[in-house]
């Protein structure tokens, strides 16, 4: 059966022409047109032209032109219903033949979960449409969302019933064990209960792959009116989907992505769509705090820079570097856009429009310039000891660039700073294989090794010169207090590991075995079994630290459980300071030689961040009702 000559046009127009021949060849924007190596006669030179407004290529040399199609045809062999049909299947639209559709669901074996996908991303859409999801529209058009908006991106909403998801699937023809495989349904833990709809009460974004097919969901409440209730709930992996692998909205940003020459990284969806409605298309969105290898990757095949648009919080800033450093080890050219305190470019672009937000973007300083500024505030380049941790802060971003003029410019913006000659900054940076990427790991790793030096130097005393070794330590007390605490609570709820990921690393652990534990709960998260299982492995030496942290965690008065995160949480965020408090006051020999006022007021500091202690953490954590907060109020 012939395809329609309209589908066959239509094909084609969706057809990223850049994309699919850059896997082909490399090629570099010079103007309207990409130039790079004819793939089809071998060439070397830059005399392949492709041209993605007109979806044409042209070789200068071998002669060779045409379309997509005459590309496929050509280079790899295909006939012309392959050539369309490969593509077809590239830019996501169904080509009706009943012999074809046979054959794939033969060969592939997740055909049936990408169709599952499909129905509930329709029925998800139908219910945000019906009377019953106005609140849920009337929720979208306060974010600013416009219907355009809402049908572009496809969102929807899952209405708050038990199993209504479920039961329309099954009434479909679709199984349940592929709705579990997909996190769509979850199992009741009550005995002969269907099982119940995972995203309920919560407006729906659709999670695509760069062909259209919809790959997971993402799913935000309304109002966060309970604490155990995550406002924001993800599909977990499953066998269509991997969230290292995947970029919310690049498949609709990527030609506006080429068009700008630069991609904004935001946080999230809510993020992307808000951007979007406001005609700012050029954005993607990693799905989880850290960027892979994989997503930097598929970033560098549009763009050579990106601007990060992160929270300017220490968890936003942890992210904006860790992801930073992921970008140039990907040989892109990484800007950090730095908002006002407390919002976010959902909320900016809401209260003072796209324009705001663009004269943020035209200031974005380079992640190299970001971290210098940011030290210099910290008064890090006033010492010694701070210089020398400062560079330790400043060398896996040098490490990561790909690029050697960028990596050379960064060598000597650092010299300028440190005083430190570029030669011996060079020396420690190829030296070093692995250093903390944050000021306060950094100081961790310090005083650790300053620690280890001095546990295993012989000792000799002042008088005798007679060697002996140091007193052996005492054992270590019953382990409670902070780090135990949040513990529980990533036991208790998945919510709270999430929110544990914002704030603190591995590394703000000072017990190992907790540290190890706290590792194994982030890596862990949102992965589950067919069952719909939490997928936890522990160490078999740390067992004993699981039981009795699970014990305790059952037998735990849960309520109020937000001030209890935030009096737990505060007090680990609250060691840089009184460590550097300490160390201050022990390097200070006299008051002659050091400024008792500096001293009073970082007491006074010191003192006023724990009496503030609830309400420094990041807003949506702590519920405005907490008793805490009306009382402080």
């Amino acid at each position: 059966m012939p395809i329609p000559d309209h589908l066959v046009e239509e094909i084609r127009q969706r057809a990223d022409l850049v994309e699919i021949l850059s896997e082909h060849t490399r090629l570099k924007r010079t103007g309207k047109t990409w130039r790079g190596p004819c793939p089809l006669h071998g060439g070397e030179g830059p005399n392949f032209s492709v041209d993605p407004a007109k979806g044409f290529y042209k070789c200068f040399v071998c002669g060779e032109a045409g379309t997509v199609y005459n590309f496929m045809m050509k280079h790899l062999g295909m006939t012309f219903p392959e050539a369309v049909r490969w593509t077809a299947a590239r830019v996501g639209v169904e080509v009706p033949d009943e012999r074809d559709q046979q054959r794939d669901r033969e060969e592939d074996p997740n055909r049936v979960l990408y169709e599952v996908n499909g129905f509930a991303a329709k029925w998800f859409r139908e219910q945000l449409a019906a009377p019953g999801g106005q609140r849920a529209r009337d929720y979208l058009t306060k974010r600013g969302i416009t219907p355009e908006s809402i049908e572009r991106f496809g969102l929807g909403w899952a209405p708050e019933e038990w199993d209504a998801l479920g039961t329309a699937a099954r009434k479909a023809g679709f199984h349940t064990a592929d709705l579990l495989a997909l996190g769509l349904v979850k199992e009741a833990k009550k005995t002969g209960r269907e099982p119940y709809d995972a995203f309920r009460g919560r407006v729906i974004f659709p999670i695509e792959d760069l062909g259209g097919r919809v790959l997971a969901f993402g799913g935000r409440v309304l109002e966060q009116v309970e604490e155990h209730v995550p406002k924001y709930l993800n599909s977990p992996e499953s066998p269509v989907y991997t969230k290292g692998r995947t970029l919310y909205g690049l498949g609709w940003s990527r030609g506006s992505i080429r068009k700008e020459e630069v991609a904004l990284v935001v946080e999230g969806y809510m993020d992307y769509v808000s951007l979007a409605a406001h005609g700012i298309t050029h954005a993607v969105a990693p799905l989880g705090t850290a960027m892979t290898d994989e997503q930097a990757s598929l970033i560098a095949n549009y763009t050579s820079r990106a601007i990060l648009l992160y929270d300017s919080d220490k968890a936003g800033l942890k992210a904006t570097f860790r992801n930073g450093d992921q970008l140039l080890r990907a040989g892109v050219e990484v800007l950090v856009a730095t908002l006002p305190e407390g919002e976010d470019p959902d909320s900016l672009v809401r209260a003072q429009g796209a324009d705001a937000l663009r004269r943020y973007l035209d200031d974005a300083l380079d992640v190299m310039e970001r971290k210098l500024q940011l030290l210099d505030r910290r008064g890090a380049f006033t010492s010694i000891k701070g210089t020398r941790r400062a560079i330790d802060v400043l060398l896996p971003t040098v490490r990561a660039a790909r690029n050697e003029v960028v990596r050379g410019l960064y060598l000597k913006r650092m010299s300028d700073r440190t005083g430190v000659p570029v030669e011996s900054l060079t020396a420690e940076a190829a030296s070093v294989t692995e250093q903390p990427r944050t000021f306060n790991e950094v100081h961790q790793q310090r005083r650790r090794e300053d620690r280890e030096r001095e546990r295993d130097r012989p000792r000799y005393q002042a008088d005798l010169g007679q060697r002996y070794e140091p007193r052996p330590r005492p054992a270590m007390r019953v382990r409670m207090g902070a780090e135990r605490n949040l513990l529980m609570m990533m036991f208790n709820a998945e919510r709270w590991v999430e929110e544990c990921a914002k704030f603190v690393g591995p590394d703000d652990f000072q017990d190992p075995d907790y540290r190890r534990l706290f590792r194994v709960l982030i890596e862990t998260e949102g992965r589950r079994d067919p069952e719909g299982r939490w997928l936890l492995e522990f160490p078999e030496d740390l067992a004993g630290d699981v039981e009795s942290i699970r014990h305790d965690t059952e037998h735990h008065d849960w309520t109020g459980a937000t001030a209890f995160f935030a009096e737990n949480m505060d007090r680990i965020l609250a060691r840089p300071m009184e460590r550097q408090f300490r160390e201050i006051k022990q390097d200070a020999p006299s008051d002659d030689d050091f400024d008792l006022d500096i001293l009073e007021r970082m007491k006074d500091q010191l003192a006023f961040k724990r009496e503030n202690k609830h309400l420094k953490m990041r807003h949506g954590i702590l519920d405005p009702n907490d008793p805490i907060l009306r009382e402080r109020r």
